[in-house]
Order: structure tokens, then sequence, then C-alpha cells
């Protein structure tokens, strides 16, 4: 998403909210040493706070999180985990657990074995993925916490290529082996999702609007000019609606009104822009639809609950001292 200064009429150019959406998460991945195993066997992970994906590439296998019933995954299925508790993966509910941590550091080439390499059954593939903190709730608030794809559904076809391809990544040692690995984590995250949307009756929030004709067509306009001053009026006629019936269609199926709604996406532009300091407060209110920073400040404090110069101050601070602390790197975590 560019930030920019909007005519005095909207811009018509195509959006796509989601890629929007999960530019502005930054998400950062970490792609697993593949999981082969001879049964029994089975791997404890701590919770994590962002998203896990994975896919049992041969061989059925338990899924086991807390708080839910386990699932069976039959050979070939996918899941998503959105900020799960601690959860496991075992060829059966009975078999003794071993640390997901322990097993994925002491890999070897790309692959965390379990038993006997000739009694091997099982390979899973799995990834996480860590986001943005402040614009994280985006996706993290409207995704459910388990999504389910069996192998029988004909959209993840697609999926299961961008699987085979991340599982030889993983296990080889190739040039720029890192690149080719996160971006494509990513791809298989986007895949999982657009087939969970397509399976899905309605996704929660805006995710599940965008397949709604009118209300979809309001988002994507709102996307693609954030600065401009959108009116009530002129989203209804977008949509193909009276303003009564928009309003109260888009609340319904979207969780807020269309206005609030738009104010939330300018600050979550707003939070990321200032966070990674490529604009100045001044140019950021013009870019996000105010016609003054004073105004934009006041709105920005009301959402985000401190000043915009005081968010980009901390933003600094908490950037070097991750420096200072880390160089730079991705905290590591399973």
């Amino acid at each position: 998403m560019v930030l920019h200064r909007s005519s005095s009429a909207p811009t018509v150019a195509p959006s796509d909210p989601v890629a929007d959406a999960i530019g502005l998460l930054r998400p950062r991945t970490e792609a697993h040493p593949g999981l082969h195993a001879a049964a029994p066997w089975a791997v404890q992970f701590d919770a994590f706070d962002f998203v896990k994906i994975g896919c049992a590439v041969r061989g059925a296998c338990w899924l086991v999180v807390e708080g839910r019933e386990p699932l069976h995954l039959e050979e070939g299925d996918f899941f998503l985990l959105t900020s799960p508790g601690p959860h496991a993966l075992a060829s059966s509910l009975t078999a003794t657990p071993r640390p997901g941590r322990e097993l994925f550091e002491s890999a070897s080439q790309g692959v965390a074995r379990l038993g006997a390499e000739a009694d091997e059954v099982n390979y899973v593939c799995m990834a996480s993925l860590w986001f943005d903190e402040a614009n994280a709730p985006l996706l993290l608030e409207i995704l459910p916490s388990l999504v389910h794809l069996p192998a029988k559904n004909p959209l993840i076809r697609q999926v299961a290529y961008v699987t085979e391809l991340l599982g030889l990544e993983v296990e080889s040692r190739a040039v720029g082996r890192s690149l080719v690995l996160d971006h494509l984590a990513q791809i298989m995250f986007v895949h999982v999702i657009r087939a969970h949307v397509a399976q899905t009756d309605r996704p929660a929030g805006w995710l599940g609007a965008l397949g709604d004709d009118g209300i979809g067509a309001a988002l994507r306009a709102m996307h693609a000019d954030v600065a401009y001053r959108w009116t009530l009026r002129e989203l209804a006629d977008i949509s193909n609606l009276s303003r009564s019936a928009f309003a109260a269609k888009f609340k319904k199926e979207v969780g807020v009104a269309p206005l609030k709604y738009l104010i939330q996406w300018r600050m979550s532009l707003a939070r990321d822009a200032l966070r990674r300091d490529t604009h100045s407060i001044s140019e950021l209110a013009f870019a996000t639809g105010y016609e003054s920073e004073s105004a934009f400040s006041t709105a920005f404090h009301r959402v985000v609950g401190v000043s915009p110069r005081q968010f980009r101050d901390d933003a600094r601070r908490a950037a070097s001292g991750l420096v200072e602390r880390e160089g730079g790197q991705m905290p590591v975590g399973r």
C-alpha cells in the first residue's frame, strides 16, 4: 500500500484488501524442518501468538490443540492455527510427546526424524508466521482458531504444489534458500486463506465481506484511495444500495460502521508508516485524508491511545533496543 494524497475525485484503480492487510503485517516466517516419523510418535509445541500452517504430506496423524477436540488429519490435509495454545501432532492420542523445540534444533539437513528411517510412515511440513504486533489484529481477530482443509477439497491443489516446493527447499542447501523459504511460506499462507474463504459460507469480518458484491466493492474503493474524503452516500452508490441499507449491511458483515472502518484502516497505515519512519507526521496527515496535522493527531490518539509523535518515538526506541539486544534478528520460537 502506497500512501498518497488523493485528488478531489476518488481513484478507481483496482485494489486488493487482503494483500494490503498482509503487507501491513510485515510477516516474518520460519519454515520448520520436515517432520519424518515412524509410529508411535508425538511432538508437543508451546503456545504461539501468531499463525502456524502445516500439511500431513504423507500418512495420517492427530492434531491436538488445548481446549479443542483432537482433529484427525488424513494424508494431504492442511491446517492453520491462529494464536494457538499448547498443541501437538501425534500418530496416536496415547503416544508420549517429545518437545518440538528440542526436536527441530536437533534436525539434520532440514529433516527432523523420529524413529528409524526404514519404518517411517509420516511426513509433516510446517511453517510459522510472525506479524507486526501493532497491526496483527487485522487478521488474527477474524481468522478462526483452527482452519482445516481436507485433502479431498479441490481448492487446495495449488497449496499442495507450494508445499511440495517448500519441503524440497527446506531439505536443500541451495543459494538463496532462506529467501525462497520465506516467500513460499507466505504463498502457502495466502493459498490457505483463499481456500478457507472459498469453503466457508461467510468468514468473519472484512475478509468475508469481500465476497459480497456490494460491500466488497465499497471496501475495495476505500483501500484504493484511502486519502479520499469518502461520504456514506458515495460508498452506498458504489454498493448499489441506499445509504441506510448500506450502513446496516456493512456493519452487520464487517462489524463496524463504514466510516469507522475507513478511520481504522487509515490508522493501521499510519502506525506502519510511523514504525518504519517513512513519512513526517504532516505528510502522513495529508496522505491519510486529513486536512491538518492537528486533525490527524486527534484521530490517531482517539484510535491508538497515544499521539503520532509518541508512537513514532516509542517505535524508534524499541527498534534501537532490538538491534542492541539481538542484532535485529527475529526471535526464534516454536
